[in-house]
């Protein structure tokens, strides 16, 4: 995603070392928000906070994650891959230390949104080392298939690993990263390939995309570039606000005044997010991607699927641990949700070749939202095994079908040199959509758990809509003759 700079040629072993790293660092950063889901009612419980303020764990966590994203290619492109790699790596683990320590939900909620911001860092990043690292070819495609795979199993890791540890105390859930984070630190400082700084290339793509801004110029570190950093800075806060907004619209939180200030503040954001990116001689979206139909398409239906995804988890989690379940229980009723992904992760984009990605994405989309109806909105309802199985196993055979295949119908018809903006932009609205939607199905679960659930229905479905409207256009594409038919 990152395409900022070349690394040099690196051995054997010590390649396959290094992919290993990187696998290691992806896993532990798909498990945060995992993690968080099965802990956050215990650290409810002992901070006093209830549901509308402990969904900042997660919003607060996808709004640092998808704020930083269009920035964080800038970044890496003025300072290196290397120098932002370790030095997320050792924020993040100081982050995870923090607020483990922490009695304040603020400051906990602030290690999050940090935390987020290290993650849109390293996990591109991270892949970004790879291409570059390991020759194109066989070796590439098993790097890459590794690094997806951690990926996709830091999910269930996170829920099995909070299970355990929270048992014990939600703080050791909180703080089991850290030291993780810091080995991958000192592996990474001998594994990871200092950059290799050409000047005449790096003009030379710029030129190849059309694209110049003032600070490509010049061999030594640069900084992002003062559009890229307002642009970077007003998305972030934009989601943040939106999120605080949003959790103050119903519940015994419910403060209108306070929501529409909110809301007002985050329209002045997206406006200066709008003024800067047109001014900017190199804007973060170029605008021709606004006008590319598959991938906006595309990006609201992972939104729609990434959220109600994880605000059904956050109902059920919060559910779970007032019917008396365990950590441990509750890690454990959401496999199914969740082991699908990891355990079709290395088949994904084959089955979305075969089915087609609509198809595929449709599929999922429609599974999705059943998933969410099943699951029991009775107010004294005892979620047993036998009536929760079915829900979290259609959630996640919809995850298992739809996500590799939304990313490729994302970026599938995107022209190369837009690649890596395409899927930063993909990326941003999944994280959107995680931190939009826990902040009013939380307000909503106050009042009870069948509305929470009905809206994340509704925005699984609002999804499905979007994913069979990709249908039509998919079936039209296929019918068509080719180029030169006669």
């Amino acid at each position: 995603m990152y395409p900022s700079t070349t690394n040099p040629p690196v051995g054997e072993r010590t390649r396959w070392a290094l992919v290993a790293v990187l696998a290691a660092n992806m896993l532990v950063d798909a498990l945060e928000v995992s993690a968080t889901l099965v802990a956050m009612p215990a650290v409810g419980a002992d901070l006093g906070a209830g549901a509308a303020g402990l969904q900042w764990l997660v919003s607060g966590f996808a709004a640092g994650f998808g704020g930083l994203l269009l920035l964080g290619g800038r970044l890496v492109e003025g300072l290196g891959r290397r120098r932002v790699f370790l030095a997320a790596l050792l924020v993040f683990a100081a982050a995870s230390l923090a607020g483990a320590l922490t009695d304040s939900l603020a400051a906990l909620t602030a290690t999050r949104v940090l935390k987020g911001f290290c993650v849109a860092l390293t996990a591109p990043t991270g892949l970004a080392i790879i291409t570059s690292a390991v020759p194109e070819g066989a070796a590439r495609r098993r790097a890459v298939s590794l690094y997806s795979l951690f990926g996709a199993a830091g999910f269930c890791a996170g829920l099995l690993l909070s299970g355990l540890f929270t048992g014990a105390g939600w703080r050791w859930t909180l703080a089991f990263p850290a030291p993780v984070a810091l080995l991958l630190l000192a592996a990474g400082a001998r594994l990871v390939p200092r950059d290799v700084r050409d000047s005449g290339a790096r003009d030379a793509g710029a030129r190849d995309a059309g694209v110049r801004d003032a600070g490509v110029r010049g061999g030594g570190p640069r900084g992002p570039g003062r559009h890229a950093a307002a642009c970077g800075a007003a998305l972030t806060g934009a989601v943040l606000l939106l999120v605080y907004g949003l959790a103050h619209l119903a519940g015994p939180g419910r403060e209108p005044a306070r929501a529409a200030a909110a809301f007002a503040g985050a329209a002045l954001l997206g406006a200066v997010f709008v003024t800067a990116e047109r001014r900017s001689p190199r804007p973060l979206v170029p605008p021709v991607l606004l006008r590319h139909g598959p991938l906006l398409r595309s990006a609201l239906g992972a939104a729609a699927l990434n959220g109600s995804y994880v605000g059904f988890l956050l109902v059920a989690s919060l559910h779970l641990r007032e019917t008396g379940r365990s950590p441990w229980q509750t890690a454990l009723v959401f496999l199914p949700a969740a082991a699908p992904l990891a355990l079709s992760a290395l088949h994904s984009a084959r089955i979305a070749a075969r089915l087609g990605p609509a198809r595929a994405v449709a599929a999922g989309a429609v599974l999705a939202p059943l998933g969410y109806a099943l699951y029991p909105r009775a107010p004294d309802a005892d979620p047993r095994w036998t009536v929760l199985l079915p829900a979290t196993a259609c959630v996640g055979a919809a995850f298992a079908l739809a996500f590799t295949a939304l990313h490729l119908q994302a970026t599938g018809a995107v022209p190369a040199r837009l690649q890596g903006a395409a899927s930063g932009l993909y990326q941003t609205f999944v994280q959107a959509g995680a931190a939009l939607t826990a902040a009013p199905v939380a307000a909503l679960y106050t009042v009870g758990r069948a509305p929470a659930l009905c809206l994340v229905t509704v925005i699984g479905a609002a999804g499905a809509c979007v994913a069979l409207g990709g249908l039509v256009p998919a079936a039209r594409a296929a019918a068509a003759p080719p180029p030169n038919h006669p």
